[in-house]
């Protein structure tokens, strides 16, 4: 006996299109959560100057004002009071999730002093350490008088808060 096998000419049961839906709709719901989660990711935000790795390592006491602008580039600000000081600002901040506000992570002041021949004199890295301004290089905080009421603005102007 011969046998042959016919092809069936029966449409697709409704049980295989049903799972073939739901797989698809499985997958668009996952795609769908993760571009949702996708955008809780936390951001960070650079404003003002960038300090360069070993920037400040590369300018001596001592060193002229123009090896400084080479370095560091054009300063943020320029005081002129009792000789010259550049001003870099900075400010970091981050978003943990996306569409929340801002929150301050650092701020940074770097200071750099110039005698009268516009020769380096000091340097100093000025940042918020428990809400006080507070020098990263000599671990100190400036006591009151000029100096300090100078930077106190800048702070102010950079937090927004």
């Amino acid at each position: 006996m011969t046998e042959t096998s016919k092809t069936s000419s029966r449409p697709r049961s409704r049980r295989g299109l049903t799972a073939g839906w739901h797989a698809m709709r499985a997958a668009a719901a996952i795609a769908l959560v993760c571009a949702v989660l996708g955008g809780c990711t936390s951001e960070q935000f650079q404003k003002g100057y960038i300090l360069p790795p070993g920037a400040l390592e590369q300018i001596p006491i001592g060193a002229s004002q123009d090896q400084v602008l080479i370095v560091m580039g054009t300063p943020s600000t320029v005081a002129t009071l009792n000789g010259e000081v550049f001003y870099y600002i900075s400010q970091r901040s981050e978003r943990p999730v996306a569409f929340m506000n801002q929150r301050v992570v650092d701020q940074r002041v770097i200071a750099i002093y110039f005698d009268k021949n516009r020769q380096v004199k000091r340097l100093a890295n000025y940042g918020l350490q428990d809400g006080k301004i507070f020098d990263f290089i000599s671990r100190t905080t400036p006591t009151s008088g000029q100096e300090l009421s100078y930077l106190t603005p800048l702070f102010k102007l950079l937090s927004f808060n």
